[in-house]
């Protein structure tokens, strides 16, 4: 029942942590395609711009774009890779009574994010999607259900799958930075006296794994949701072939710097995500009697 419950309430922890922060979501995926391949004009000229202009002229409803199939992927991608971190933990450390190495975290997190983001990948196509629609009359798809149907009708099922590569890499370096660090972070923390098993541990070993996870993320993240945008003819890509023609066509035309594009948003988003997530996740786990992380 505990490693029923270790994934139900992974689950349930990760949705929550994604209703909080869809907007600044949002704005991260619109950064991050504002000004590709070297387009002149910015629409958005920060954040803070960014997050007031698309409520002004869209309505605060644009900043719950891509909600539902948000809720979607982590219901099922962040139910999996939350699941399957400790089993996987366990598996390759298990002799429980000798502290366990960072590498093998970062292992067991790097094969859960895997699992759960290449069964989860249209989810997140969709997502991204729905986010970079900007204004009223350029809507690509009238509801989640109408994206499904479009790309499986457009596309066929592979076009469910574009950006399955850069997706379940971004998944194993979020997975492999995120609960490991949390992990780490908090029973360093533990040992040196300072904290007790608690919300405020929660929160500052969140805060640490949030900045590490953003940072590791940020260009693989750029490059999938570029990727995923684009529209396809044919079963290619407009604008890349592949996500490594992404990479470079971005490195190219807009310089290196230009993959951490949305870093700031990506971390405002990340760094709250992590925090709602684990004390959601630990209190859930106290609740019904599993022990903490």
């Amino acid at each position: 029942m505990d490693t029923v419950g270790k994934f139900i309430f992974g689950g349930i922890s990760c949705m929550v942590a994604a209703t909080v922060t869809n907007p600044i979501d949002v704005m991260k995926v619109r950064l991050q395609l504002q000004g590709e391949l070297g387009t002149v004009g910015k629409k958005y000229k920060g954040f803070t711009q960014g997050i007031y202009k698309v409520a002004s002229e869209e309505g605060v409803l644009a900043l719950y774009k891509g909600l539902l199939p948000s809720l979607l992927r982590e219901g099922s991608y962040s139910t999996i890779r939350m699941g399957l971190y400790e089993p996987v933990k366990d598996l390759l450390h298990p002799h429980s009574d000798k502290p366990i190495s960072l590498g093998k975290k970062i292992l067991a997190g790097a094969v859960a994010g895997a699992v759960g983001s290449a069964i989860a990948n249209p989810t997140d196509l969709i997502k991204v999607r729905m986010q970079a629609e900007i204004g009223h009359s350029e809507k690509r798809y009238a509801s989640t259900m109408d994206a499904f149907s479009s790309i499986y009708k457009s596309e066929g099922l592979a076009g469910l799958y574009r950006g399955v590569g850069p997706t379940t890499k971004r998944a194993m370096i979020l997975t492999a930075s995120q609960l490991p660090a949390y992990d780490h972070s908090k029973h360093w923390l533990l040992r040196t006296g300072l904290f007790g098993e608690g919300t405020l541990l929660h929160i500052v070993s969140s805060m640490i794994a949030g900045l590490v996870c953003a940072t590791t993320t940020s260009p693989i993240d750029l490059v999938k949701s570029r990727y995923m945008n684009q529209t396809f003819i044919d079963g290619k890509g407009v604008y890349y072939q592949s996500t490594w023609d992404c990479f470079k066509k971005t490195v190219k035309s807009e310089g290196i710097m230009a993959l951490y594009k949305g870093w700031f948003p990506n971390w405002m988003r990340i760094g709250p995500h992590t925090i709602v997530t684990f004390v959601v996740f630990e209190q859930l786990r106290k609740l019904a009697g599993i022990k903490p992380v």
